[in-house]
């Protein structure tokens, strides 16, 4: 049991003392909870086999005492575990070889949680260099044990290997329906240009997100993109659906080149900033409930008459503006010919700018990982981390019909797409209608 004495003449900022009591308190809980865990593991496991016996009667999986200890970092600090031995005896009849224990909360090699594994990348990114992590994160987690400048040294050439081995693997036997792509600047330390990081982030059939494709390019060229395409298509990726990405030429011109049937759709998270820029601060708030008024519009037919509407309020005063939304209506409001479900995932590409917002936002950049491929190494596990916890879009079994061709009328599945033709006028001629999604 913990006990905690309070010393009224000391504080936890006592001077010399790095470490508060509640900090203490904290890690002996996590302490003491991992053990109990680990314990239980083990329990459940024996118990299994409790009926498992040689030729003499003895149980062939039992206890075997602790292993040596050793310290776990987590995000609740450094905790110090001995985790418990199992002797298993039993003959795997496949390999020949004996059974054995593996723990899934501790594995054998861990050093450090999941979760610190992933503050790493981020820490990287953010400028920290190899040799600052062991006392800058000592501070908070009571040790810097496993974070020397050549651990993190040989992590991040681990990380390169990794990111070159998934730039090389084969896509023939994935089908991308959406796909979201992005270029993420960011600052080299040791090199004067920025880091442009090419990102495409797709949907496949079954309705998962999985990070597609990650390159460095400079800035976000046509030929950088292009590039990337080509080399997707090399090994084996179809083309998708629709591609989701901001006004950037550069992308839009390598796909129509690359994959020409592929439809467009603009982001309007992107789109909504440049149409602010073009206006007066005083003129804002009117504006973002205008265009709010578009992209949420029940249907296409609605979004045409926001967009009219937009037109008629601000045409006059800021022509520009309005330009921005007018010339490129069409491929703003591509997303409202797919199923509504998928609507809010489709009109921006969120999935790659919440990876990367926290390096995004930081406005004063003092130093930027090391090298070009640290930096594209320290990206792609920063999206691995994130993908483990991407949801799949909603309604995750329409993404199969979107790619079987069905047709989708305001967001709802059309059986009998010849449901919606209209039928010839014998009276006056035609004007042009709405458009059908």
């Amino acid at each position: 049991m913990l006990t905690v004495v309070h010393d009224a003449e000391s504080s936890n900022e006592e001077a010399g003392s790095s470490r508060s009591v509640l900090d203490e308190i904290v890690r002996d809980g996590a302490r003491k909870m991992l053990a109990a865990a680990l314990e239980a593991e083990v329990a459940a496991y024996i118990a299994q086999f409790t009926d498992v016996l040689d030729e003499n009667g003895h149980r062939l999986v039992v206890r075997n005492g602790h292993h040596q200890e050793r310290t776990v970092l987590t995000a609740a600090g450094a905790v110090a575990v001995k985790a418990p031995r199992v002797n298993d005896k039993r003959i795997n009849a496949e390999t020949g070889q004996r059974c054995r224990f593996s723990s899934a909360i501790l594995p054998a090699w861990a050093r450090k949680s999941p979760q610190m594994a992933e503050v790493l990348p981020l820490l990287y990114l953010h400028g920290l260099s190899s040799g600052d992590f062991g006392p800058a994160l000592e501070q908070f987690l009571g040790t810097g044990a496993g974070l020397s400048a050549s651990a993190i040294t040989r992590l991040t050439a681990q990380w390169q290997d990794e990111a070159k081995a998934f730039a090389a693997r084969d896509l023939s036997g994935t089908d991308y329906v959406y796909v979201w792509v992005d270029g993420i600047h960011l600052k080299v330390r040791l090199e004067q240009e920025k880091l442009c990081l090419l990102v495409m982030i797709g949907v496949r059939a079954d309705g998962r997100k999985e990070l597609v494709a990650l390159t460095d390019g400079y800035r976000e060229s046509a030929e950088g993109w292009a590039d990337l395409l080509r080399d997707c298509r090399r090994r084996g990726m179809t083309a998708p659906v629709l591609a989701v990405g901001d006004g950037a030429l550069g992308f839009w011109k390598a796909l129509r080149e690359v994959f020409p049937d592929t439809r467009e759709q603009r982001c309007w998270w992107h789109k909504q900033g440049n149409v602010l820029a073009a206006l007066p601060k005083s003129a804002h708030p009117g504006a973002l409930a205008a265009l709010k008024d578009i992209y949420n519009a029940e249907d296409i037919d609605k979004a045409q008459l926001a967009i009219k509407a937009f037109e008629i309020d601000y045409g006059a005063k800021y022509p520009k503006a309005v330009a921005k939304i007018v010339d490129d209506a069409d491929v703003l409001l591509e997303f409202f010919k797919y199923p509504a479900e998928h609507w809010i995932h489709l009109r921006t590409t969120n999935p790659i700018e919440s990876t990367f917002a926290t390096v995004r936002l930081r406005t004063k950049v003092t130093k930027g990982p090391g090298s070009r491929a640290a930096g594209l190494a320290m990206a792609y596990k920063l999206i691995e981390a994130a993908q483990a916890r991407w949801r799949k879009v909603n309604a995750p079994e329409l993404v199969a019909l979107v790619r079987a061709g069905a047709v989708f009328h305001k967001g709802k599945l059309l059986e009998r797409p010849t449901d919606i033709t209209p039928k010839p006028s014998t009276g006056e001629p035609a004007t042009a209608g709405s458009e059908v999604a």
